[in-house]
């Protein structure tokens, strides 16, 4: 028992919370910023709307990321606070009920009736409500919605990502702009895609085609876009 205290374990399910918030805004930073910069680029060769419209793309896309992950967590974490004052209401009014509930889940997962109700007897003696929280409800301390963290960590990163096309336009001549641009974002878009599979764990191969596949249609497409409004203009 003595080693297993002395034991830190930590596992990559503790990342839930911000990495998906950091690889969504870094991905759409590139992909969005990159396909506004390559529509506009492809319908006109001044570099001045270009910027303009990189700009524009950075500050709308960072607020637009930041109030969505906001309002959408937010909305997970007013039902999670729901569920868990349901449960503590649940809790006071009827306890052997609840005792009987979580006897049930461990059952389900293979104890025999009789040290399901112990289990069950142990973990609410310690804390009731945080057992059922955990076994019944699903939520711990790894996965529970945190609004502002995500807001922040999504407008950060996707204003990092849309940084990255928006400076190959300054430093780039006016004819290389739109094969820079795009070179630039997929090799930055592939990098990203293995970098956010290390840190949850997974193959690099698939998450890494995936956003390099998605990002390469989306600037195809507006490149064509841009360039068939600025044909007809």
């Amino acid at each position: 028992m003595t080693r297993l205290k002395s034991h830190t374990e930590r596992h990559l399910i503790d990342r839930i919370g911000w990495l998906r918030a950091a690889v969504l805004g870094a991905n759409d930073g590139i992909v969005s910023t990159a396909s506004l910069i390559v529509g506009v680029a492809a319908a006109s060769a001044d570099k001045g709307p270009v910027l303009v419209a990189g700009l524009a793309g950075l500050v709308a896309g960072a607020m637009s990321m930041a109030a969505g992950e906001y309002v959408s967590v937010s909305s997970q974490s007013d039902t999670e606070s729901a569920d868990v004052a349901r449960e503590r209401s649940e809790l006071a009014s009827n306890v052997e009920f609840e005792r009987h509930e979580l006897a049930e889940i461990y059952v389900g997962r293979g104890l025999d009736e009789d040290l399901a109700l112990k289990v069950a007897d142990q973990l609410m003696a310690k804390d009731a409500l945080g057992a059922h929280m955990r076994d019944e409800l699903g939520l711990s301390e790894f996965t529970t919605a945190r609004p502002i963290q995500a807001a922040l960590t999504s407008a950060a990163t996707f204003t990092s990502g849309a940084a990255v096309p928006l400076l190959a336009v300054l430093v780039l001549p006016s004819a290389f702009v739109i094969a820079g641009v795009v070179g630039v974002s997929l090799a930055l878009l592939g990098g990203l895609g293995a970098l956010g599979a290390k840190a949850g764990g997974a193959g690099l191969m698939r998450p890494t085609l995936r956003v390099l596949i998605w990002g390469a249609i989306a600037m195809a497409i507006t490149a064509g876009v841009g360039r068939l409004f600025g044909a007809v203009v």
